[in-house]
């Protein structure tokens, strides 16, 4: 009865390793999954933001070229932005001044037409 008992539990221990070793198999092939998952985004985002800087070389894209270009591209985002924002107060400024050159012509009409 012992030796059953061992075999029964040799059994199951084997069966716990399989089932350990299909699990081990499953998680690297997911692994290289998502590494040429991320090889293939790196290679497109680079290819979004420099066309010519990406495959051009032959060499895959590395994280930090594409953090670097993201950065850059957010940074000239930025630039952008605060360049609107300049020239929509230098477009108010403008217009402000613009309406109080026509007010004081009218003024200055309506009083020429008094002095008539």
């Amino acid at each position: 009865q012992a030796e059953e008992e061992l075999r029964a539990a040799w059994s199951q221990q084997a069966q716990q390793l399989r089932e350990m070793e299909r699990r081990e198999r499953l998680l690297r092939s997911d692994m290289k999954r998502a590494g040429e998952q991320l090889e293939s985004f790196k290679t497109r985002v680079m290819q979004v933001c420099s066309p010519s800087a990406a495959g051009s070389t032959g060499k895959p894209v590395t994280e930090q070229q594409v953090i670097e270009k993201v950065r850059q591209i957010s940074d000239e985002n930025k630039q952008s932005h605060e360049r609107e924002k300049s020239l929509q107060k230098e477009l108010s400024s403008r217009l402000a001044k613009e309406r109080e050159v026509s007010a004081n012509i009218e003024v200055l009409k309506n009083s020429l037409q008094k002095l008539q």
